[in-house]
């Protein structure tokens, strides 16, 4: 068969069955573009108004339905613009397919439109590099069949991650005689189950556990482990706390849950990490914020409590803390080995220890008493906190929340509850700003049966706002909620917290004689076409929601939220290392004593 460069490409999507490419035209990717031509019935190309954003859409399409999707650009800056949206998904461990256009093979070095050729000739894939699984050059169109099958299985094995494709513009407009391979006979099967006499060992040490704590993170989410994870806890009687990429995987009103550990943890979550005598974490990296910078005691007391680590990455497995038994392996392969292994050890009742579950039950009432007397707080404006607790009323249960960096986002880890498996969508280790909205729109596309919100602060939405254009060519029902504190507050807050109070500095968005500022984006939403509106009481925020959900349209709620700290954020539960100046004597003192707790 003879085909293009670009039809090789197209036809190995389809029959990858990816349904979506998304990409914006340019000289240096015509001839890909082209290809898909004539073949919209089988493959869908979708434009973006910005390439980051192109990423993040399929970022989010993936995590709502585990099937990655394509992104091609032209040369230099609609290349380079992939690079923030393949580092979240570099991080976030989810597979998204990059294809770059490059210049002419036999012009290379000439300084071409676009090309970066002063340090080495055509230098982009070195840019992409710290940020893709694997970056892969073509510079014959026969190698296309084989580099598209690598591609394929580099992202969607081990440890998932975008991978970038290099294309120079005559490479996609050449033939040749080709064979595409079928994907069902080059992509490995089955999953890694990890070496069965470290989970028998393993099985055994939590059977004794007397204060059994799981540890579940992104990688739970990655596997599809959601079923296992919930057996093994029931039948141990282990409390389950998550880390941020782990939101969700545990039904989060669950009587085991212990919600969330780290410096935006919670005091059930906190508590229980800090004080467990076997710890199972599985998919997790112990980033620093999990981890309260590795302040001994805050969140982790590694040892004593004695680490059993499980990830598909041999590499994470005791690069923060030291591990009783490390198991490189697939989670819902060793999660479900672990469970069978401790069946066969005794019953239920055996396993459990009452006392340690009564002591996690009084501990989550209190932690959600916490909460609820935070949503009952008397301020102008509405809280996040209250928002969040309109937001959860007014969703369904199967509902999809997608949130970006910031106070929303550390505010929904601490007191937004998810019921069904797989409907957080955040940004996780690279805390990425301006993901929500795009990645709502890839979530929406995904699963058009449930409902999508979207939830950002208003430095965040507008970031990536230009994409209101791309949801009305969409025509998607996607709902983006704006909790608008006119300005940089997380930070604003982080300093405030660590610095003092009077040591705020740019993060307020302010005319030149000091007033708080706001483009209306409510406003401007309607003037793209979206259904929009703006709520500046608690009271209007329900109605407001539920006009949205039901509108059938691109829709856009703008809350005016409260500003002043403490109430603009979240509580600070747990500890974060962030260096003090050391002119700020007193606090730097402060910092300096428990900066000494950490063991690095």
């Amino acid at each position: 068969m003879r085909l293009t460069g670009g039809e090789i490409i197209a036809e190995y999507l389809i029959a990858e069955d990816v349904p979506y490419v998304i990409g914006i035209p340019g000289h240096g990717c015509l001839g890909l573009a082209d290809a898909f031509i004539g073949r919209e019935d089988r493959i869908r190309v979708i434009q973006v108004i910005q390439e980051m954003s192109g990423v993040h859409l399929a970022d989010g399409y993936y995590r709502a339905s585990r099937r990655p999707l394509a992104v091609f650009t032209s040369i230099g800056p609609g290349a380079i613009n992939t690079a923030i949206g393949a580092a979240t998904a570099y991080v976030d461990s989810t597979p998204v397919l990059i294809i770059t256009g490059s210049v002419h093979t036999y012009m290379r070095g000439k300084g071409l439109l676009q090309e970066l050729e002063r340090a080495r000739d055509d230098d982009f894939e070195r840019l992409l590099q710290p940020v893709v699984k694997r970056s892969m050059r073509v510079d014959i169109v026969r190698q296309l069949p084989s580099v598209m099958k690598r591609a394929f299985n580099v992202m969607m094995t081990g440890r998932k991650g975008p991978v970038n494709i290099v294309l120079p513009m005559d490479v996609q407009s050449a033939s040749a005689d080709v064979t595409l391979p079928a994907p069902e006979r080059s992509a490995p099967a089955g999953r890694e189950q990890g070496d069965p006499e470290e989970v028998r060992r393993a099985a055994a040490m939590l059977a004794g556990a007397k204060r059994p704590v799981i540890l579940a993170g992104g990688g739970v989410a990655s596997a599809g482990a959601e079923k296992e994870l919930l057996r093994l806890a029931e039948l141990k009687g282990a409390a389950v706390v998550t880390t941020m990429a782990g939101k969700g995987v545990f039904p989060e009103d669950h009587p085991l849950y212990a919600w969330h550990t780290g410096s935006k943890g919670t005091s059930v979550g906190l508590r229980m990490t800090s004080t467990a005598d076997v710890l199972l974490a599985v998919g997790c990296r112990f980033a620093d914020e999990t981890a309260c910078s590795y302040r001994h005691g805050v969140a982790f007391r590694i040892p004593p409590t004695r680490l059993i680590q499980v990830d598909i990455d041999p590499y994470e497995i005791g690069k923060n803390y030291p591990v009783e038994m490390g198991i490189s392996g697939d989670a819902k392969a060793v999660l479900g080995a672990l469970t069978g292994e401790l069946a066969d050890i005794g019953a239920t009742a055996a396993l459990r220890n009452p006392a340690f579950i009564k002591e996690l039950q009084t501990e989550r009432k209190k932690w959600l008493e916490q909460v609820r007397k935070l949503r009952t707080v008397r301020t102008r404006l509405p809280t996040i906190s209250q928002l969040l607790h309109e937001l959860r009323s007014a969703m369904d249960r199967d509902a999809y929340l997608v949130t970006s960096s910031g106070n929303t986002q550390a505010q929904m880890l601490q007191e937004f509850p998810f019921y069904v498996p797989g409907t957080c969508i955040t940004t996780g280790g690279f805390s990425t700003m301006g993901f929500a909205f795009p990645a709502s729109l890839g979530v929406k596309l995904a699963r058009p049966d449930r409902q999508v919100v979207g939830l950002a602060g208003d430095g965040d939405f507008l970031m990536t706002m230009q994409e209101m254009a791309t949801a009305m060519q969409l025509g998607v029902p996607v709902v983006m909620v704006v909790a608008n504190n006119q300005g940089w507050l997380a930070i604003k807050d982080l300093q405030m917290d660590a610095f003092g109070e009077k040591r705020a500095v740019a993060v307020d968005f302010e005319t030149p004689d000091g007033r708080p500022y706001s483009p209306g984006i409510a406003q401007a939403a309607k003037a793209f076409g979206l259904y929009a509106q703006k709520v500046e009481t608690r009271r209007g925020i329900a109605p407001a929601l539920k006009r949205a959900l039901s509108s059938g349209r691109p829709s856009l709620v703008e809350v005016m939220v409260h500003r002043e700290f403490p109430y603009s954020g979240s509580p600070a539960v747990g500890w974060w290392d962030v260096p003090v100046p050391a002119y700020l004597e007193d606090r730097r003192k402060a910092y300096e004593k428990a900066r000494r707790q950490e063991r690095l």
